[in-house]
């Protein structure tokens, strides 16, 4: 489904991406683990289109969609959930999953992926006409991850879905991404939770800075000595 092959990214001077090459196949749950400044989040704001690779290919569905502006690669069928939710927090639930749906024009089907949204995450239909800044940590995640589900994706890209939340929390976040995986959505998750995330995902990538390390199933890189004492504490 998406097949990244030698992409090199920089800000400026500095080269944040060196040569990574990476697949993620229909249906699957893969994460990039590493540590802060590994290029987890350069990774996923390259493949959607907010930063630019100098060099390399980002195939999906067969499409080489590297430098493609990210309206567009939302319009072929990949959404993010930045870190840091990052909502729209002066506008209200409602116009916030409605933003989501931005690049739609199909009214009776984006009614339903709104009612869908609401089943999902019951918390947002209680607060749908209240501001989105004054929402809790979670349910701010959740409207970030509805808002992104509004595109319809074939891929989600998460960037830190647990950063700064509870440990019940993140238990129910994780939940909900597994049901939206169950449900016919492909994941690539970034996090720093390398333990929740590896519980979940099929297989996994380790960054460390700027390239890829290691790589394979995800229950075997968990039990993996190297990969428990470096990301695990273990």
């Amino acid at each position: 489904m998406l097949d990244i092959k030698d992409i090199n990214v920089y800000y400026g001077a500095i080269h944040a991406i060196k040569g990574i090459s990476l697949t993620v196949n229909e249906g699957e749950i893969v994460t990039l683990i590493g540590a802060n400044g590994a290029g987890k989040s350069t990774t996923l704001r390259t493949i959607s289109g907010l930063l630019k690779p100098k060099t390399g290919s980002i195939e999906f569905l067969g499409k080489n969609i590297a430098g493609m502006p990210a309206h567009q690669i939302v319009k072929e069928g990949i959404s993010q959930v930045p870190e840091g939710r990052r909502i729209f927090a002066e506008m209200t639930v409602m116009e916030n999953l409605e933003l989501g749906a931005f690049t739609r024009d199909d009214k009776s089907e984006i009614d339903e992926d709104m009612q869908m949204v609401f089943k999902r995450f019951p918390r947002l239909d209680e607060r749908r006409e209240q501001l989105a800044g004054t929402l809790s940590g979670g349910e701010q995640q959740m409207l970030a991850m509805g808002r992104a589900l509004m595109s319809r994706p074939k891929l989600l890209l998460l960037d830190e879905p647990s950063m700064g939340l509870a440990p019940l929390l993140i238990k129910e976040i994780f939940s909900i991404i597994q049901d939206i995986n169950k449900t016919g959505t492909t994941v690539l998750l970034v996090e720093q939770n390398a333990n929740m995330a590896l519980s979940i995902a099929n297989r996994a990538y380790v960054l460390e800075t700027g390239r890829i390390t290691i790589s394979g199933d995800a229950q075997k890189l968990a039990a993996s000595e190297d990969i428990r004492k470096a990301y695990l504490g273990g």
